[in-house]
């Protein structure tokens, strides 16, 4: 069931398998803002550009208290190839089954060249330290997307 999260929801809570073997759990991340972005797949161009621009802002993140994460349905072998390839600095979380896709309401019918399927819309989630979504980011364009996080945690 797809739902819609909004400024003001709080954020379904989740575990996903990271890159490096890892796993990444929203709540375990209280007191802390954390920026959650879905991409529809690794090493596309506007997906590849959006990471190196997070990687390029993960001090400036660190530095105000938030962890960004990327999900798509990439398998975690996948996102190390990723990250290796493009030396990305920034957690990637596998949803397979894309359960939290749907839990976000990002898993929607898309069309290309007139052929409609399934896919992830791009779309980025900054959660509060309580839990709270602040901001909701959809049909996200790339160019300047990221600046524009920064400055919203940067003003929680």
């Amino acid at each position: 069931m797809t739902q819609t999260i909004e400024a003001g929801s709080t954020a379904p809570d989740f575990t996903l398998p990271t890159d490096g073997g890892g796993q990444f759990t929203l709540s375990a991340q209280r007191g802390k803002p954390v920026v959650v972005y879905f991409y529809p797949k690794d090493d596309t161009s506007g997906c590849t550009k959006e990471a190196i621009n997070f990687t390029e802002k993960a001090d400036e993140f660190a530095a105000a208290g938030a962890t960004v994460v990327g999900i798509s349905k990439d398998s975690v072998a996948s996102h190390d190839k990723f990250k290796a390839k493009h030396g990305l600095n920034l957690i990637l979380a596998a949803d397979v089954d894309c359960t939290v896709c749907e839990a976000f309401g990002v898993w929607v019918e898309k069309s290309m060249y007139g052929r409609k399927y399934m896919g992830i819309e791009r779309a980025t989630f900054l959660i509060d330290g309580a839990g709270k979504v602040s901001r909701a980011w959809r049909k996200v364009k790339v160019p300047g997307h990221v600046d524009e996080v920064l400055a919203a945690v940067r003003d929680l």
